[in-house]
């Protein structure tokens, strides 16, 4: 019993929830505030534990704002695009007796580009495949650029070792690119490996 608000819903119950902490929407952006929201919430940050959080005056401001949009969503009987996954990775954490109903509904799971996934789609994964095992997860570390939208490269990275059982079919040819173009890009590749290593 929920309606899902869209970015223009969340942006009005934002600057609802700003002046509700009794500040300006001026110097606390909706869209500024909106940002630093679902990035807590894809990390699996709830409003309490943000609030919880040490951190500066401008951390406790946005802890403000996030406690007030949060209590301002549920007078609503409403979720944003990012509580649809959050929640769902809470209850399934704590409802086992769901969380066993789900596994046996869907008994193979597959996941695409594995390497965007944010720390809520890795915890829904990993719960829904707790006693089969069966996820098939594809994916390329060197192809992560959601990591501004909370894409969390380590769940790639970290596959085998979460999965050791896993079998890891490495595609290694390419048919959709010339060979000048993969030159350029293994060199693009090998350049930013070293300004990171530097």
């Amino acid at each position: 019993d929920f309606t899902i608000f869209d970015v223009a819903d969340q942006r009005k119950v934002l600057k609802d929830a700003i002046a509700r902490a009794q500040l300006s929407s001026e110097n606390w952006t909706p869209a500024r505030v909106q940002g630093v929201i679902s990035n807590a919430k894809n990390a699996m940050v709830t409003a309490d534990a943000f609030a919880n959080r040490h951190g500066d005056w401008g951390h406790r401001t946005l802890a403000k704002i996030y406690t007030a949009y949060e209590a301002l969503l549920a007078e609503q009987h409403g979720l944003d695009f990012d509580d649809l996954l959050l929640k769902l990775a809470l209850v399934l954490r704590d409802d086992e007796e769901l969380r066993r109903r789900i596994e046996r509904r869907y008994t193979h799971v597959l996941i695409d580009e594995y390497q965007d996934t944010n720390s809520a789609q890795y915890e829904i994964a990993h719960l829904i495949t707790e006693c089969h095992h069966n996820l098939c997860a594809t994916g390329d570390p060197d192809q992560s650029i959601y990591g501004w939208r909370g894409a969390d490269i380590k769940n790639i990275l970290r596959f085998e070792e979460d999965f050791p059982e896993a079998k890891v079919v490495r595609l290694e040819q390419n048919y959709r690119s010339t060979k000048r173009i993969l030159a350029a890009a293994g060199r693009s590749e090998e350049h930013t490996s070293e300004l990171q290593s530097h």
